[in-house]
């Protein structure tokens, strides 16, 4: 646990195509299996009445924002609806600055050092290794030793149940869980049982 997860663990659920009305129930699941952050990408469908809900319901048990902000803009509009977080697939200084200035948490995209120490000097929070599937662990364990000592690390695509030991063991302090935690058209009873298969395997590797 860090004081930048606030006390919950750094797993991120990433909402991609949820739905305003299936909100709440998605959310309260995931967070009664463990899961204390939440994103949901902006090209879901009405994202900002998602993140309205979500935010207004369970804000206080939870870090929640958006995916796929593209544009200073997009912070305004996440932040505005009661947003936190704001989580991009790249590096945008523009994006990071306007989180920073209003008071969110800036989790960039990116892949190369170049890409992580221009969005360190930008003033994000943590960093987001995506695709971190083409880099692996040891690819992620590699930029992350140039680094400051200080600046987390995520890893956001090919994380799974059976691997996330791995990446822990690599040295990546939290993840990014898509497709693996939900997808359109799961219930809540499935996106619980499968957030807490993920909590169980974070919970032992950590131990």
């Amino acid at each position: 646990m860090t004081d930048l997860f606030e006390g919950h663990r750094p797993l991120v659920a990433i909402l991609r195509g949820l739905e305003p009305k299936n909100a709440p129930g998605i959310a309260e699941a995931l967070i009664q299996a463990g899961f204390g952050i939440i994103e949901v990408p902006l090209n879901s469908p009405e994202p900002l009445k998602s993140i309205s809900a979500i935010a207004r319901d369970f804000g206080d048990r939870a870090i929640v924002g958006a995916g796929t902000v593209l544009s200073a803009d997009g912070v305004d509009q996440v932040l505005d609806a009661g947003g936190r977080l704001i989580v991009s697939p790249n590096m945008n200084t523009a994006v990071i600055q306007r989180t920073v200035e209003r008071g969110g948490l800036s989790f960039p995209g990116v892949f190369t050092p170049t890409e992580a120490f221009c969005a360190i000097d930008a003033g994000c929070h943590a960093l987001k290794f995506f695709p971190a599937s083409l880099h692996g662990p040891d690819g992620v364990k590699a930029i992350k030793a140039v680094l400051p000592d200080t600046m987390k690390v995520l890893a956001v695509g090919g994380v799974s149940v059976p691997t996330i030991g791995t990446w822990l063991n690599a040295g990546t302090d939290g993840f990014g869980i898509g497709s693996n935690v939900f997808k359109p058209g799961w219930d809540a009873n499935k996106v619980g049982d499968e957030a807490s298969a993920f909590v169980a395997a974070y919970d032992a590797a950590a131990a």
